[in-house]
């Protein structure tokens, strides 16, 4: 890593000195110390290595030390307190329409709660959150990402996962979305976007499935004539296998734990694992060129 350029800061090419210290605060209240830019680098290489967050403190201040950079180093307290407030937003895909993979995984809490589990057979507080994801089937990144309690429904997130990723060609995800609500979030932003969902296997067709067939109605038919595995291939069901890869990966890489403790804490804890395992796969997405 080049100190000079500052690339372990995503990038900057800004001076190491200027990147890592915050800007002068303008209006009333106490000066940050350090920029947003140098708390997103440390709480990055926190969520990637799985470190506590004295872990990430001793961490970053070996690398500034390798590195030859006089530099400060964020405490742990201070990488906690900047989690609450630390703004990061998933990129947005390119200007097209994407073809959007959702499903959702649960993931651990620890901390406290399981502390008092362990010792004394009780807890204070849910012992997981729901993590609800949007895949762009073409490149395999995650677009939309919102992290909800354990019983929010699934489809009750179609809204913020549409909000994120931009306008769709396509919406598929698993029967738990087999909702009016869900069909009806899709067709209001991207009005000509196919809804791939299998219908639940006590649906029925709408009253207009004669003479107004909707885009569930269609699906209904096609399983009723030729199986459910024939409606998979023809619908392209079958790529929503990419979204749970994609899960996997996320706990492979990143865990199945959340280790913040408040929920705005986790929800940045969630976006910048998010968008270090999209820079991992951009790294490691191989470049083809044709010979002729």
């Amino acid at each position: 890593m080049d100190g000079r350029r500052m690339s372990l800061a995503a990038g900057s090419q800004m001076s190491p000195d200027t990147a890592w210290k915050a800007e002068p605060r303008t209006t009333r209240g106490g000066q940050p110390r350090y920029s947003a830019l140098a708390i997103t680098t440390a709480l990055t290489l926190r969520a990637v290595f799985r470190l506590a967050l004295r872990q990430t403190e001793g961490l970053i201040g070996s690398i500034l030390a390798l590195l030859g950079l006089d530099l400060a180093v964020p405490d742990h307290s201070t990488l906690s307190r900047r989690a609450e407030t630390l703004d990061v937003a998933l990129p947005r895909p390119g200007s097209g329409p994407v073809h959007l993979l959702v499903d959702s995984t649960g993931l651990k809490l620890c901390g406290a709660g399981e502390w008092l589990l362990e010792k004394h057979g009780t807890r204070t507080r849910r012992s997981w959150r729901k993590l609800h994801v949007g895949v762009d089937a073409d490149t395999g990144r995650i677009v939309a990402a919102t992290l909800t309690a354990s019983d929010v429904d699934d489809a009750s997130q179609v809204s913020t996962l549409l909000d994120q990723a931009g306008p769709v060609a396509s919406f598929t995800a698993d029967g738990a979305y087999d909702q009016d609500g869900v069909y009806g979030e899709v067709a209001r932003r991207s009005p000509d976007a196919a809804v791939i969902v299998p219908p639940r296997s006590s649906a029925v067709p709408s009253e207009t499935a004669g003479t107004a067939p909707t885009p569930r109605d269609r699906h209904l038919r096609h399983i009723a004539e030729h199986g459910r595995r024939t409606w998979q291939q023809a619908s392209g069901y079958h790529w929503r296998a990419l979204v749970e890869a994609d899960i996997s990966r996320f706990k492979r890489v990143i865990g199945g734990e959340l280790r913040l403790r408040t929920d705005r804490r986790r929800r940045t804890e969630i976006a910048l694992a998010v968008g270090a395992l999209n820079r991992m796969l951009e790294l490691g997405r191989p470049e083809y060129v044709r010979l002729t």
